[in-house]
Parts: structure tokens; sequence; C-alpha cells
């Protein structure tokens, strides 16, 4: 997927203009305001009405939410109603269920609880086997390790990789955790002010940063607090 220009205004002032490939998955980072959420938002017609999006691509499927893209959250505990049982969420038949359960490492009998009853591991499990039910060709996520403790992070993006080598979607990673876009992405794009700063490879942009900004970026703890310059 090829997206050549990801255009977004509000009141003829621009925010985002960039333009970058999803090949097979990439770590979409950048600075609190920097324009990667207005992205995420972009590309799942979430936009409010007062801003205005140019979007020109090039991709083997059309960009179709709750067919072709699917989206995972980064908060599992309010992704979801505390006080309705799981399977009353997940808009899907019983063996359906079971079968996307199975693939994310669960056991149906969660399904019977309540969201609170399950811990954030097993919530984020709950929510991919959601977002994964239409079949998708682009999963996009929004920082959706941020929630978790260490162990389930890596677990998580473990689970990520197996499951995309099993169904054959791509990823956009929206992240400031760079440990695990490392672990899952194979190329990053770093935007700042709504601008592409570096674009590549992400052991190629790791190893050699070009810009002091990413430089920065990396050197920082993402797991811990947010990135700011």
């Amino acid at each position: 997927m090829k997206i050549k220009k990801l255009h977004i205004t509000y009141e003829n002032e621009t925010l985002v203009d960039i333009a970058f490939d999803i090949n097979k998955s990439l770590a979409l980072v950048g600075q609190s305001g920097s324009g990667k959420s207005l992205s995420l938002k972009a590309l799942l017609g979430m936009l409010p009405p007062s801003m205005k999006m140019q979007l020109d691509l090039e991709s083997s499927f059309e960009l179709n939410n709750g067919k072709t893209l699917a989206f995972v959250p980064q908060n599992p505990f309010t992704a979801l109603s505390p006080l309705t049982k799981i399977k009353k969420q997940f808009f899907a038949s019983e063996q359906k269920m079971k079968t996307l359960f199975e693939k994310v490492g669960l056991d149906l009998e969660l399904s019977e609880r309540f969201p609170p009853e399950l811990s954030g591991g097993q919530l984020q499990r709950v929510i991919i086997a959601m977002a994964l039910s239409s079949h998708p060709k682009l999963l996009l996520l929004d920082e959706p390790t941020t929630a978790l403790d260490p162990k389930n992070r890596q677990v998580i993006i473990e689970l990520l990789k197996e499951l995309q080598d099993k169904m054959g979607f791509k990823m956009l990673f929206v992240t400031h955790d760079m440990k695990s876009a490392r672990d899952l992405c194979e190329d990053i794009c770093v935007i700042k002010n709504g601008k592409v700063l570096e674009y590549g490879a992400l052991s190629e942009v790791l190893s050699q940063p070009k810009e002091e900004y990413t430089k920065v970026l990396i050197s920082s703890n993402f797991s811990n607090r947010e990135f700011r310059i």
C-alpha cells in the first residue's frame, strides 16, 4: 500500500502533509501533536467535520472501515463497556468467536465474563480478536502496548507478528515505544509538525539516524513517558 499523499487542513491551515508506504509493517512515530493520531483517524474516517482531508493512495484493496480496515486502540480497559459481558460485544457467532479466541490464545469461557474481570493482557487479546473478525487487509494499532506491563507487552508483540504471518494483513503501528516498534515493524516513519522527517527501514534509521530529532527520539524512554522537544 502506498499513501502518495495524506493532506489534512483546518481553517486553511495544514496540519498534516505526509506520504509513506506500508509494505508489511510500518511504525509511525512522533512527538505529541506531530500529526500521527490525526493520520490514523483520517485513515479510519474519523476526522471531525471541521477538518478537510485529501487522500491519494495506491492499494490492492479499498479502505473500507469494518471490512478491509481494523483498529486496535491504546487502552483495552476503556475500549469495551465494563457492564456488558464480552460475548455481547463481539458481534460474531459463537463458533467464529471460538476460532478467533483460539487464534489469540484465549479460552472461550472468558467471553462469559465482564471486561473488568480480565487482565490487561487478556483484554488486549480480546480486542485483537474482535479486530480480526472481519479478516482485515490493514490493521491500525494505536499504542496497543502502552497500558501493559513489560511481560504482556512482549507477549502482544509476538502475538501480532504470529497473526500477521498466518493471516497476511499489513500493519500501521502508532507508538512511542521504540522497543516495541523495533520488535514488530520493518519500516519507520518519523514525523514532526505534520511532515515526514525521516523514513526508511527501521533497522537502518535506528542504527544511523540522520536528524537530531530522531536521535533524541530514539534515546528517550517511551515506555514510561511521551517524548517532547
